[in-house]
């Protein structure tokens, strides 16, 4: 067993440790990566050939986390894991986007990439060590790779940034940025912010990339012990460069002319696609010697040497012309058009527009009852602010049947949550559920999504702290020219043929989330810091045209969004509010049809209690703060007799609150008994609180008070009760638990001998 173990230091003194050669040693690479307690296994396999007709990278990530990692039994009926989670498949897309353009552009075989979490504390944060350890694990095998990668989580804590901080420092951190790169360049940001400065996001990558530097270097020399810096041979693609060459000589310049044409997306589409096939028409008729299969092999090289043709073609009219495929300039936004409450009966509705990019979004308000459960390995909470994205195939013209949802639409649901999610007050009671469905798209639907949202949000009578807009920007670099372009609002084709997509979404006042994706490589902080502020622009531009519509929340909610309010309470009367068995707060919401739900935080009791009508809610909190209330002393109340006794009766002033009203005090004229007052079990009598018994905290009741006093009544003297001078020490009494029959010869000390 040949154990290699080799350890990385992060810049707060911390230690990394990645193993190989002791466990899954038949796959082609595999590596334990172990931070304190938290423990990873990473393995790689890759199929020995590729696919026949395969022209993209077939590489699939999966994340999963193993419940006994923290010690925990599964959640459900069947106790044991099951399908990848939200946070399961976030993680493996965040490895992916890193992975994935570092494999050769002409390797094809499939590849699976497979990290568990074996082991955690609950301190360290396991999703930023993922990208580490699944790139040790390709450093391990001789799968081609062109340059192994790290991932960390930066965070700003104090105005410190913080490399992996823990699950605990990150309630004080104001950046949460996941980053993956190489040792020269990053390739892969995503993360959210409480509205900072673009110079701050770019200090924060600069942070991140000195950390991963040494992570690179660590795997650099790990491969090289190994033997494994030696990558397999492979031969995935046949290519005829007499077709490449003629395919380019052929068809560049009508390429070109359709580039300039802007065309709308369809027209564009079937116009490139037209010059492909009478190519193809063509080519079939001058090799009628070649077989159908051959025809076929050749069809496809076809195609693809024309993808490469349809790429220089946009970039250069880009790079030479500032011409983009529908003809705007290089930072021009397409037209925007919005409409809100275009539906009658959701709560909040909105349409954005953006070229053509369209989202329908809805908002949906709800109670405490709505918030979702998060039961994952190392977290276990609720969530009130919902935002679920859908993209149907017909909103790109695909004629294909739509499907469970799946990773791209959690991806972008997730991004357009993390944008929007910082505006919605803390104080604000309602669940919120938003639902954006994707009617039309050609680039960047999910930054539509956080300007449909907003709308949405506004529409519905949110507070939100202030609006949120969103924009999707694109990059054009060739290798080896100094000349490049940045993209705002990129088109689907730009963001396919381009080399970044990069997403940012904010207030005026700041960031709140990005997604970067890098195709190239030499990105410079230079050029990032240019692609921020032209992306700032783009936003503010966007803002302003939805500000058009709706410029702040609807003062009003609408009819049909339940009321709800939300107080609090003394913790110690939580149990008397729901009572035992739940049966008090049942029979409230039973009584009024309100519904109340009620929790401990922060050492108090929350209540909201929620309905479709005011009187309905008065009713209710009018019964809660009954049961909470405090009896004071001189306070009339409207209580319940509850019980009839020779010396007098209980009244219930207050839910569970009972007093003695004395016989004495029925009435200012004598009575022999109670009956003769009338007064009976079930009665509603006013009485005052005269007196609270500071020893017992009983209730003293008086009811004639509240009665005009007779005239010439004179109040009778009570006759002192007569000295019965010093009583008897009582006898001290003997212990008898456990010795009934000890004492038989006192029996007058008490003790039974029967």
């Amino acid at each position: 067993m040949n154990v290699i173990t080799k350890t990385v230091q992060l810049p707060d003194g911390r230690t990394i440790t990645i193993e190989t050669g002791k466990v899954a040693k038949q796959a082609d690479g595999a590596a334990v990566l172990r931070m304190g307690n938290t423990v990873l296994l990473a393995t790689v396999c890759a199929a020995k050939e590729a696919v026949p007709g395969t022209d993209f990278m077939p590489l699939q990530v999966d994340y999963r986390e193993q419940y006994s990692a923290a010690g925990r039994f599964p959640g459900g009926f069947t106790k044991r894991e099951g399908k990848a989670n939200d946070d399961e498949i976030l993680t493996s897309r965040l490895v992916d986007r890193a992975l994935r353009p570092l494999f050769p552009s002409d390797y094809h075989c499939e590849v699976y990439v497979q990290v568990m979490l074996l082991s955690a504390d609950g301190v360290d944060q396991p999703d930023a060590l993922a990208g580490f350890a699944a790139s040790a694990a390709m450093a391990c095998s001789d799968i081609p790779f062109d340059y192994t990668i790290s991932e960390v989580r930066v965070a700003r804590i104090n105005g410190e940034y913080v490399i992996n901080p823990t699950l605990q420092q990150m309630a004080e951190a104001d950046m949460d940025l996941m980053v993956g790169a190489t040792k020269d360049n990053i390739m892969m940001v995503e993360g959210e912010m409480k509205e900072v400065s673009e110079q701050d996001l770019i200090a924060a990558l600069k942070a991140a990339h000195e950390a991963i530097k040494p992570m690179c270097d660590l795997q650099d020399e790990l491969a090289k012990e190994l033997g494994t810096d030696k990558k397999r041979a492979y031969d995935d693609e046949v290519n005829d460069e007499e077709l490449r060459q003629q395919i380019k000589n052929e068809l560049y310049q009508p390429a070109y002319d359709i580039n300039h044409q802007a065309l709308e997306k369809h027209a564009r589409h079937d116009a490139f696609d037209k010059l492909l096939a009478d190519f193809i028409e063509k080519y079939d008729a001058a090799h009628t010697d070649l077989s159908e299969d051959e025809l076929a092999e050749k069809h496809a090289e076809a195609s693809r040497y024309y993808e490469d043709v349809m790429r220089d073609v946009m970039r250069r009219c880009i790079l030479d012309e500032g011409l983009r495929l529908d003809g705007r300039a290089t930072d021009e936004i397409r037209p925007i058009w919005s409409e809100v409450s275009p539906l009658p009966m959701p709560h909040g509705s909105a349409l954005f527009q953006r070229g053509e990019t369209l989202s329908l979004s809805t908002c949906t308000l709800g109670t405490k009852l709505d918030e979702k459960l998060v039961d994952d390995v190392l977290i276990k909470s609720y969530q009130r602010f919902l935002l679920h994205y859908n993209f149907p195939p017909f909103s790109t013209g695909e004629a294909k049947a739509q499907r469970g949802v799946g990773r791209r639409e959690i991806g972008h649901g997730h991004l357009a949550w993390r944008g929007l999610k910082g505006q919605i007050p803390e104080d604000f009671p309602y669940t919120i559920r938003l639902v954006s469905q994707i009617l039309e798209s050609n680039g960047s639907s999910s930054m539509a999504t956080v300007c449909a949202g907003t709308l949405a949000l506004m529409d519905a009578g949110v507070p939100m702290k202030k609006p949120v807009s969103g924009i999707a920007m694109g990059l054009i670099k060739n290798p080896g020219e100094e000349k490049f372009a940045i993209l705002s609002d990129i088109l689907g084709d730009e963001d396919h043929l381009g080399d970044m997509d990069f997403k940012t979404t904010g207030t005026r006042d700041g960031l709140t989330a990005t997604q970067m994706d890098i195709k190239c490589d030499g990105l410079s902080f230079e050029i990032l810091e240019k692609a921020l502020m032209q992306a700032k622009a783009g936003r503010e531009h966007i803002l302003n045209k939805m500000m058009e519509t709706i410029s702040e929340p609807r003062a009003e909610m609408k009819p049909q969004v339940p009321r709800i309010v939300a107080f609090e309470i003394p913790k110690e009367f939580i149990g008397a509010v729901i009572g035992p068995g739940g049966k008090i707060i049942q029979q409230m919401q039973e009584d009024t049809g309100a519904t109340i739900t009620i929790d401990e935080a922060d050492g108090v009791g929350k209540i909201q209690v929620s309905a479709p009508n005011k009187d309905s809610i008065d009713a209710a909190i009018a019964k809660i703060k009954a049961i909470v209330a405090i009896p004071e002393v001189g306070e009339i109340y409207e209580g319940t007799v509850r019980s009839v006794m020779p010396y007098g009766c209980f009244v219930e002033i207050l839910p569970g609150k009972d007093g003695l009203l004395h016989i004495s005090e029925i009435d200012w004229k004598r009575l022999e008994t109670v009956e003769e007052a009338g007064i009976k079990e079930g009665d509603k009598l006013q009485v005052k609180l005269m007196e609270i018994d500071p020893k017992t905290g009983k209730y003293k009741l008086s009811r004639r008070v509240l009665l005009e006093k007779p005239e010439g009544y004179v109040e009778r003297e009570r006759r002192p009760r007569p000295d019965r001078g010093e009583r008897r020490p009582r006898p001290e009494r003997r212990e008898n638990r456990g010795h009934r029959f000890e004492h038989q010869d006192t029996p007058d000390q008490g003790y039974n001998a029967e």
